[in-house]
Order: structure tokens, then C-alpha cells, then sequence
């Protein structure tokens, strides 16, 4: 029987991409390397996968382990679980605009080497699948490809700056022979049929701060809201475009943006949000470099505004994303990315009816 390693379960994506991929794949089992800090987590969300889907019971084992260690905390069933697996997907990672640059880099840099390790131990590997990021573009100004990474760009922060640096480790393991592919989502937001997400960040900073408001609503603006975009994706787009792409033979060695190719600008988007949330809107324009020194420096300003300040920076963001691989390879699937003036709607009604989710990162 073949079987996957999964990293990454329960997160966001994990928990919704491990069920996708065992319905397609007859006979196929998976082990999900769980950290120990969310074990009894998996287990409640396993079990109610299970209930919903009787067909899926017996093929799911959870197994506590930990990426930063170079055995991923298996020991001695490191060799047991190598000699089973066909195929890994590796979504575990910090995100977290503020996280610092050593856990970023225990994480998401030395974690992922130690997975591919145990993947380059696997005598039966057929795939190694990656989930990385758009942002490892950094602020690379213009049009950044899916064969672009090394570019000598700035980047915003440590997240980006260490998934830059796990992705380089994975092409430069693919250039080795290792079989893998590549997928970088954009900015990830809820299921834009239920509106469901994990984590409340990015756009919804903006969704939060207009429904603390009154019908007429103050909303600080960056300059260049007109023509900085801002690159959303929701997660059910996402899963479904990485199941479809992972069981494409020639996906191997390719890199995927899964990204909007016509995203709104910062103001459309902010003007959907708006509508959607029935404020009306008073502009007030502000500088950039003020706008992140008020939410640094003045005591509870980030957590009244729901803004963290290293938000700001994909508020003039200056990269596009060009979808070429994607677009091509996803033709005829019927996998596209809704527009989202056809979404915003029920992410705001999600949000809405759930105020306990919160912005907290999950490694």
C-alpha cells in the first residue's frame, strides 16, 4: 500500500488538502506528523473527518513528531515510515509576518531540511510536494515568474526571508534529482463558499476594524491605493488547485503561483470590504512610515485597530504574479480563482458570526 507523510495537519491547509487527496487516491494511506502541542486537536478534527466520511477510517495515522529535529521526532520509527512512503506534502511552517528570525528559521528553513533528508531516505518516493509562498518575491518591483526566486530582492520581514530561503533549499534538492514541485499561494483567505478560515490576518484587518465602526466609517489610506494590489486567494481554490496539479505526472519539477492574475487594487478591495460590511466610507489619507510608528509605538493601537503593523507593507506591495505554469496546467480542470466581489460577501458574514477566531500563527 502506498502511503503519504503529511506535515502541517491540522493547520488551515493541511486539514482540508490531507481529506481531498485520500478521496482521489483508492488505497493510499497517510501519516500525519503532528506536532505534540496540537495532538489532541488532530485527533478531535480526525475523528470528525472519520464520522463525516466512513470511507476514509483506518487510512489516517496521527504520529507525534517535530520538524526541528533532524529525526522529525520519530526515532526509531524514522526507518519504519521512510520505507512506506511514496509521497510527502510539506506544509508545515510558521506563518507569522512577526515572527522572529530565529524561530523563522528553525522552522521553516531547518525544518524543511530536515524533511527533505528523510525524503532523500525514502527508497519508494515518488514526489515531494512543497507549500511555500508567493512572497518569497520579497518586494522585487514588477513581474516575479514561478522560475524566479534568486533576484537579489529586500524582503518585509522574517517570514518571508525564511520561506525565500527553504524554497532555495528545495530547488536546489529538485536540481539534485529530487522529484518535487513547488506551490506558492498568495495571501490565503477563508473558503469562498463558507467563508470558514482559521486565522483572522491580512485583509481581514480591514473587515474587523470597518464592523467595530458605525455606518459611516473612517478608514486610513496608504498612498498609491489606486495602483498597489493586493493578492487574495481563497483556501478551497488553493487546496483544490494543489490536489489537481500534485497528480499531474509533468507537474514534477515545476513551480505553481497559485495566485489571482487580475487582482483588485488596494482601494477596490477596500471598497468591497466596505460594501460588504454597509459602511460608508470617510478616506484619511496617511503616510505609510506614520501609520507603522503609531501602531509600534502607542500602547494598544495594533490591537485596537486589529492591524499589525508589518501589515502595512503588502498594502503598497509592488510585485505581480505572473500565473503561466498554473494557468496552463489548470485548463480544462474547472479550477479558477473566483473574483472576489463574487466571495467578500461571505467572508465578512463568517467573520461576522464568528468573532472568537483569532490572529494568532500556527506553526
Amino acid at each position: 500500500m502506498s502511503r503519504l507523510l503529511f506535515t502541517g495537519y491540522p493547520g488551515f491547509l493541511g486539514s482540508r488538502l490531507l481529506p481531498r487527496i485520500l478521496r482521489r487516491t483508492d488505497g493510499v494511506s497517510a501519516t500525519c506528523l503532528v506536532q505534540p502541542t496540537v495532538t489532541e486537536l488532530a485527533r478531535r478534527r480526525l475523528a470528525d473527518l472519520e464520522l463525516a466520511e466512513p470511507s476514509l477510517r483506518g487510512r489516517v495515522e496521527l504520529v507525534e513528531g517535530d520538524i526541528t529535529r533532524a529525526d522529525l521526532g520519530l526515532g526509531a520509527g524514522l526507518r519504519r515510515i521512510a520505507s512506506e512512503v511514496t509521497g510527502i506534502h510539506h506544509l508545515a511552517a510558521v506563518y507569522d509576518l512577526g515572527v522572529r528570525r530565529e524561530v523563522g528559521m528553525r522552522i521553516n528553513l531547518y525544518g524543511t531540511r530536515h524533511v527533505l533528508d528523510f525524503a532523500e531516505a525514502c527508497p519508494w518516493l515518488e514526489r515531494f510536494h512543497y507549500v511555500s509562498t508567493c512572497y518569497v518575491s520579497g518586494r522585487h518591483p514588477g513581474i516575479f515568474g514561478e522560475e524566479d526566486l534568486e533576484k537579489g530582492q529586500e524582503f518585509n520581514n522574517y517570514y518571508e526571508e525564511t520561506k525565500y530561503l527553504a524554497e532555495v533549499e528545495v530547488r536546489d534538492r529538485t536540481q539534485g534529482g529530487l522529484p518535487a514541485t513547488i506551490y506558492r499561494p498568495a495571501i490565503v483567505v477563508g473558503d469562498s463558499e463558507t467563508g470558514a478560515t482559521q486565522k483572522y490576518d491580512g485583509p481581514y484587518s480591514v473587515i474587523r476594524w470597518l464592523l467595530r465602526q458605525p455606518s459611516t466609517a473612517v478608514m486610513p489610506m496608504l498612498g498609491g491605493a489606486d495602483e498597489a494590489r493586493l493578492n487574495l486567494v481563497p483556501s478551497d481554490f488553493v487546496v483544490a488547485a494543489i490536489d489537481y496539479l500534485a497528480a499531474l505526472p509533468h507537474s514534477t519539477g515545476r513551480t505553481y503561483q497559485l495566485a489571482d492574475p487580475e487582482p483588485c487594487t488596494v482601494a477596490e478591495t477596500v471598497d468591497l470590504i466596505a460594501a460588504a460590511t454597509g459602511r460608508r466610507l470617510i478616506r484619511l489619507p496617511v503616510a505609510k512610515s506614520v501609520a507603522t510608528r503609531a501602531l509600534r509605538s502607542i500602547p494598544g493601537l495594533s490591537r485596537l485597530t486589529g492591524i499589525p503593523p508589518e501589515a502595512l507593507d503588502y498594502f503598497d506591495h509592488p510585485t505581480h504574479y505572473s500565473v503561466q505554469n498554473a494557468g496552463t496546467d489548470l485548463q480544462g480542470s474547472g479550477i479558477s480563482v473566483p473574483r472576489l466581489s463574487d466571495y467578500v460577501e461571505t467572508l465578512v458574514k463568517f467573520v461576522r458570526a464568528h468573532p472568537e477566531v483569532g490572529s494568532g500563527a500556527m506553526a
